[in-house]
């Protein structure tokens, strides 16, 4: 997805209320950044199913602009989760992790973005 200059990305969470939810999209140009918990960023197994029920609700809502889900997404299961209720997923801690301990960025990169897909 290539990001124009123009566009700006907000953030939602379980805790936003549908009012904001619909305000940010109104707001917002490109896609919703959908933060999977309201915790911390970093490495979950699966995604709880409040939390699919909070992807779904949003899934529902038919806002103008796309969502991706984030934080926690660190291994196939929660990638194919969040790719199956949004338009994509975010990938953060678990990929800066793998970039500090790479010795070849290139093939470290392609077989972390494998791991993920296969």
């Amino acid at each position: 997805m290539r990001v124009a200059e123009s566009e700006y990305f907000l953030l939602i969470s379980p805790t936003t209320s549908e009012k904001r939810i619909r305000k940010i999209d109104s707001l917002s140009s490109g896609f919703i950044y959908a933060v999977s918990s309201s915790s911390t960023t970093g490495a979950k197994q699966e995604f709880s199913s409040e939390q699919c029920t909070y992807f779904e609700s949003l899934g529902s809502m038919n806002l103008k602009n796309p969502f991706l889900i984030g934080f926690g997404i660190s291994n196939k299961k929660t990638y194919q989760q969040a790719c199956e209720y949004s338009a994509g997923a975010i990938v953060g801690s678990s990929f800066i992790t793998m970039l500090k301990s790479s010795t070849n960025l290139q093939t470290d990169i392609e077989m972390f973005v494998q791991s993920l897909r296969s």
